[in-house]
C-alpha cells in the first residue's frame, strides 16, 4: 500500500490533482474536507477538540486502508512547525501498517489562487472561498515548505500553469507508481 500526501495552501489544486492521480492509479482519494465535514457540525472549527477528532479520523482511515491494501491519496494544508506532529501521525498511521509514504507540495501563484478560490466547486464543498484569505493563509502559517522529515523527498509542483493531469504524471513518475 502507498499513501500519497498532497499538501499546500488553499486553492493550490490539491483535490483536483488528487482526482487526476486517482484516475490514473486507481488510488482512493481521502481529502481533508471529508473529516472536516463530519466533525464541524459537532465541534467548533479550529478548536483543539475539533482538530483532535479530525486527526483521529484521518489516522484511523489511513491505517485501515493500509491494512486492507488500498492505495490512498490524502490532501491537507500543512503548516510547517505547528502541524509537524500531526503530519508525523498521518505518516505513522500508514507506515505502522506497512505502507510507503510519499509527499508532494502543491503551490501556485497568488493571482491564480485568488481566481481558483472562488470557484463554484469550492462553494459546493464548503471550502474556503474568500480571495482575501490568499495572503492571510501564508501570514499565519508556512504552507509552502515540506515537512522536516520529508525535506529531501518532497516533490514540489507549481500548479499555476500546468494541467492537473501533468501534475499527476509528475507524481507517478517521481514515486514510481503503477498506472
Amino acid at each position: 500500500m502507498t499513501l500519497i500526501i498532497l499538501h499546500g495552501p488553499p486553492a493550490a489544486g490539491k483535490l483536483t490533482v488528487a482526482n487526476a492521480l486517482a484516475a490514473k492509479t486507481g488510488f482512493k482519494v481521502f481529502h481533508n474536507h471529508l473529516s472536516i465535514d463530519c466533525t464541524q457540525p459537532v465541534f467548533e472549527f479550529g478548536t483543539e477538540d475539533f482538530w483532535r477528532i479530525n486527526i483521529k479520523i484521518r489516522c484511523d482511515v489511513i491505517a485501515e486502508a493500509t491494512r486492507q491494501g488500498i492505495g490512498l491519496i490524502h490532501t491537507c494544508c500543512y503548516g510547517k512547525g505547528p502541524d509537524d506532529e500531526y503530519f508525523r501521525e498521518l505518516v505513522r498511521a500508514a507506515k505502522d501498517n506497512g505502507a510507503s509514504v510519499h509527499a508532494a507540495l502543491l503551490h501556485c501563484r497568488d493571482d491564480i489562487r485568488k481566481q481558483r478560490i472562488v470557484a463554484e466547486s469550492r462553494v459546493q464543498m464548503r471550502k474556503l472561498t474568500n480571495p482575501d484569505a490568499v495572503e492571510g493563509s501564508q501570514l499565519r502559517n508556512d504552507l509552502l515548505s515540506p515537512h522536516p522529515d520529508f525535506e529531501d523527498e518532497t516533490l514540489i509542483i507549481d500548479t499555476s500553469d500546468i494541467p492537473p493531469e501533468t501534475s499527476a504524471y509528475l507524481i507517478i513518475k517521481t514515486f514510481g507508481l503503477k498506472t
